[in-house]
């Protein structure tokens, strides 16, 4: 394993981890020097792994640094971690990155270009596949809040038609955002498109499965930029696997980082990007100069946004 820059201080007082700092860009995304000579920083590139791995590498660390869920921090966990005085988790996000990856994961599904630009640069002589343009294709949208409502923009903007769908959605409340109300069924046999935009409960977990992916046309594709548990993972295999959709475009998974013998990277009518959502770097800046402010709260016996 891999770890990144360290800070070590002589009159350190806490040890503090950085998990999950994957692209190596945290000490660089906030000002530290708020919290230098009384930290000692140790910074982790790579995902630690199972529990026990989490907890073996942290063994002694006063304070923690998680990335969203990158790293779980069940009770089993917490209790193994006695020096444990601060998990930093709460911190302010900014924008709306993830209809950018989104709407990314739709064009490449539709037109191609990052497969045609492999294949360019990998010396193709030219074109070889047949695009399909956005305009008057229909996008079902599950959920229709911020994210929701910002993708159905989006999508007419390209000239779609939009329908969407959740548990506590209305036709009032889609006539207001400017879209077609759907029933659940309406939407899968409709869209062209079908985008998620649903945080994972025990209401949404497993809500897309075999049944309505069976309503789906065999022309259609769906885009998960939510939780990867939403869509039950099983089924969605089964329906790429014998191509009663025709693709899939997926920016979350079950199990994250998708452990590399999965079989969704082997399926040629799948786009997968490794949960770039709200790896942006307005958003990186936002996270880590709350995680300092954190620190520093914490570090002065006034914390901040603690969590409930």
């Amino acid at each position: 394993m891999s770890a990144g820059p360290q800070w070590t201080l002589a009159m350190c007082l806490y040890r503090c981890a950085i998990l999950d700092d994957y692209q190596n860009v945290a000490l660089r995304m906030a000002d530290w020097s708020k919290v230098v000579g009384e930290i000692d920083i140790k910074v982790f590139n790579d995902h630690l792994g199972t529990q026990e791995k989490v907890v073996s590498a942290l063994q002694g660390f006063e304070i923690i640094c998680a990335m969203r869920e990158r790293t779980a921090f069940p009770r089993a966990v917490l209790e193994k971690l006695p020096d444990l005085k601060l998990l930093v988790c709460g911190t302010p996000a900014v924008g709306n990155p993830t209809c950018g990856v989104a709407t990314g994961l739709v064009l490449e599904l539709t037109r191609r270009i990052g497969y045609e630009n492999a294949r360019m640069k990998a010396g193709a002589p030219w074109q070889s596949t047949l695009g399909l343009d956005l305009e008057g294709l229909t996008l079902g949208v599950v959920g229709l809040g911020k994210l929701g409502a910002r993708m159905a923009r989006i999508a007419q903007a390209f000239g779609m038609k939009v329908v969407a769908w959740s548990q506590n959605l209305n036709a009032e409340k889609c006539k207001q955002a400017g879209v077609d109300y759907a029933t659940k069924d309406e939407l899968f046999r409709r869209a062209d498109i079908v985008t998620i935009h649903l945080v994972l409960s025990s209401r949404t977990r497993g809500l897309v499965g075999a049944r309505e992916l069976a309503l789906m046309k065999p022309t259609a594709y769906i885009v998960n930029t939510s939780r990867g548990p939403i869509i039950d993972e099983a089924a969605l295999l089964a329906a790429l696997r014998n191509k009663t959709i025709a693709g899939a475009g997926l920016d979350v998974f079950d199990v994250e980082p998708l452990p590399a013998n999965h079989e969704l990277r082997k399926l040629d009518n799948v786009v997968l990007t490794p949960h770039l959502g709200y790896v942006a770097v307005q958003n990186y800046r936002a996270y880590f100069a709350g995680v300092v402010d954190n620190i520093r709260a914490f570090l002065d016996g006034k914390p901040v946004r603690v969590l409930e």
